[in-house]
């Protein structure tokens, strides 16, 4: 089976990629650099170029696979729009897929994209899993919450800088999952007949608010946060003045996520029926504290023996040379 993976640079995609290499399969990963994506050849994957929004480079990167897992999203610093790259480009790798003959799709969504219909992501992207119910590709859909990648610029690296942690409006909880035990997965849906044409929710153990997870930051790192709450009426004043300037799209589109995370309505879902389906042991998911735990341990190691090195050369510079008299 040969899989094309697309997004494989991005946080997601190349977990599923490693995931899928260590489990044996021929691996190909659509790419827009191949420069950044030397990292995935040297894992075993086959890297193509190619671009979701130019529908002529999708062809010869379809040739010969078996299945698509599409993990490609638009990014904040992207010239191009999330309507460009997570619409226009996603109708195109659909309809290239079925031409091609793809055997199966799985497709990331995000959780109760149905119920923030002035939320373009969110909007995109329940059309998108519509699109894609309605193409007649043999699809998987699978909807996430959030990475616990995520939270480590977000809260960790701030609270450890002493620089200040941003909350929006009333913190919604989100049951944020690790990209690795995302891609387990996604590339288990390839050996269970059962996920097939079926959307299924992927999150994490539980739900954390903001407040919670900054309490936690706090207790493994041992320092305070700097807490700044940003008023969610200014945000959206904000949003509606960069709407006025064609370069400022982009940055109000994301910013209109910002309703999501301030709405103070869980992101969550039960996994109890996902794990009998896929046949996982929720046991061996990621929990947020051992995440953080674990990053905390190695980041407070290497302060400590950069602090060792530290006072270590201060201690010689103060320590005279002796003089030896010579005979």
């Amino acid at each position: 089976m040969t899989l094309l993976i697309v997004g494989a640079t991005g946080t997601l995609g190349r977990q599923v990629a490693r995931r899928a290499i260590d489990e044996g399969y021929k691996v190909r990963c659509l790419v827009r650099s191949p420069k950044k994506a030397a990292f995935l050849k040297e894992w075993g994957a086959e890297v193509v170029p190619g671009d979701l929004c130019y529908p002529q480079t999708l062809q010869a990167a379809l040739e010969g696979v078996t299945a698509v897992i599409d993990a490609a999203t638009s990014r904040p610093t992207d010239s191009l729009s999330i309507k460009q790259v997570d619409w226009d480009g996603k109708v195109s790798l659909i309809q290239a897929s079925l031409a091609a003959g793809v055997e199966r799709f799985i497709f990331f969504s995000i959780l109760n994209a149905d119920k923030y219909p002035e939320v373009p992501l969110m909007e995109i992207k329940r059309c998108t899993e519509i699109f894609l119910a309605e193409s007649g590709l043999n699809y998987t859909i699978l909807q996430l919450a959030g990475f616990m990648q995520g939270l480590i610029g977000q809260y960790g690296i701030p609270i450890l800088e002493g620089q200040p942690v941003w909350v929006t409006g009333e913190s919604s909880p989100i049951a944020y999952m690790d990209t690795q035990d995302i891609a387990k997965f996604a590339v288990r849906t390839l050996k269970v007949p059962e996920t097939e044409k079926q959307t299924f929710p992927i999150v994490g153990t539980r739900a954390w608010s903001a407040e919670e997870i900054i309490s936690l930051c706090e207790r493994l790192s041992g320092k305070e946060a700097r807490v700044t709450r940003m008023p969610i009426n200014l945000l959206r004043t904000v949003r509606r003045m960069m709407r006025f300037f064609q370069w400022g799209w982009n940055v109000a589109d994301r910013l209109a996520f910002t309703e999501v995370l301030a709405s103070g309505k869980p992101l969550n879902a039960s996994m109890d029926e996902v794990y009998q389906v896929f046949g996982l042991d929720p046991k061996d998911t990621t929990t947020l504290e051992s995440y953080l735990q674990e990053y905390f341990n190695r980041i407070m190691k290497k302060l400590r023996e950069l602090d060792y090195e530290k006072n270590k050369k201060k201690k010689e510079k103060r320590t005279p040379f002796k003089k030896v008299n010579s005979q």
